[in-house]
């Protein structure tokens, strides 16, 4: 009877609390839809650009459903690649094919370099031994390869470490605020605040240099050691990396700050993580968003994890400088600023002031 009673206390306390039986629900469901959308999407097809090359090696380019552009001059093909719109550039130096790769991305240079042997090999078949064949000089040729950013030496880790370390202080910075500001407001530390005269914008603030002081110095801390002790790839500055890190940071803060005013307890803060954080993962960089359906792509471009991850790829494996990245700085403290300027809004169900 006791135990009935336990379990029938349990049940009415689900049923009561809507918001966690419809994340019981909904949370995993949305969660496997997100990973069959990215997991199931098209096959990447490379862009690649080819400079002063026999017609038949671009068209047997394209037979292996590449995206294939054609440029006229060295410096347009080469800007092109700086760019990031294409992926490769496919040029004859001395008599020999050379693939330079634009090198950031380890899925898109495998699949140039996949598409590019299959074409070769086709010429081969094509050439039949004819040495009076246009492509038979080119058939069977091994390409010298070249690249722009990173090498062939570039592990995994180089290429994910900017969106792990942006992920990591993203993650564990929202969680420790929003626990952190939930806990001032059911211990009564908020209200007592809320009866003196300060404006909310001025508590806002207050909290978040308070607590920004603590999550900046764990984001330089995940930086300085996955660059310093881990030993991953930096090629730009690292305090373009620290700039992008606070700012990430502190969008984490606000948001953690914002949402933790529509939970009730630490369960409840932690049940925004299905929705709020995990989708963030999937179009952070992790997996290729070319390769996403266009009505799901644009969801990145709401999602400041993405901003992050593009910075800290910029420069970490680019080496570009401010011009690269003010983009996505600019939209992380905009970001920041309205997450800001909602919880002054949200405090108004606490005091009219």
């Amino acid at each position: 009877m006791r135990i009935r009673a336990l379990v029938i206390r349990i049940i009415r306390q689900f049923l009561h609390d809507r918001r966690t039986l419809a994340l019981l629900i909904v949370a995993p469901l949305l969660v496997l839809t997100l990973m069959y959308l990215v997991f199931n999407g098209d096959a990447y097809r490379p862009r690649i650009g080819v400079l002063d090359l026999p017609t038949a090696i671009a068209d047997r380019l394209r037979e292996t459903d590449a995206s294939v552009k054609s440029y006229e001059t060295k410096a347009a093909a080469e800007g092109a690649l700086a760019a990031q719109d294409i992926d490769a550039l496919l040029r004859i130096e001395d008599g020999t094919l050379l693939i330079k790769l634009e090198g950031s991305e380890p899925s898109r240079n495998r699949a140039v370099l996949l598409a590019i042997p299959q074409a070769l090999q086709g010429l081969d078949k094509a050439a039949g031994g004819d040495s009076q064949s246009p492509a038979s000089p080119f058939a069977g040729q091994t390409p010298e390869i070249e690249y722009l950013h990173g090498g062939a030496d570039m592990t995994s880790f180089d290429s994910l470490s900017p969106v792990l370390i942006g992920f990591f202080a993203f993650f564990f910075v929202f969680l420790i605020a929003g626990v952190s500001f939930l806990r001032e407001r059911t211990s009564g530390t908020l209200e007592r605040l809320l009866a003196t005269p300060l404006h909310r914008w001025e508590i806002v603030v207050g909290y978040m240099m308070g607590f920004g002081i603590f999550t900046c110095l764990q984001a330089m801390l995940i930086a300085g050691y996955a660059i310093g002790a881990l030993g991953s790839l930096m090629v730009g500055s690292f305090g373009l990396v620290v700039l992008i890190m606070l700012l990430l940071s502190l969008n984490a803060l606000s948001f953690g700050v914002l949402l933790s005013t529509y939970a009730n307890s630490e369960f409840q803060m932690i049940q925004f993580i299905p929705i709020v954080i995990v989708p963030q993962v999937f179009f952070s960089g992790l997996f290729d968003l070319e390769t996403l359906s266009p009505w799901l792509r644009w969801i990145a471009n709401i999602t400041p994890l993405k901003y992050g991850a593009d910075a800290l790829k910029s420069v970490m494996i680019r080496g570009e400088g401010w011009s690269s990245i003010a983009l996505d700085v600019y939209v992380l403290a905009g970001l920041t600023l309205l997450f800001m300027a909602a919880n002054v809004w949200a405090l108004r169900k606490h005091r009219k002031i």
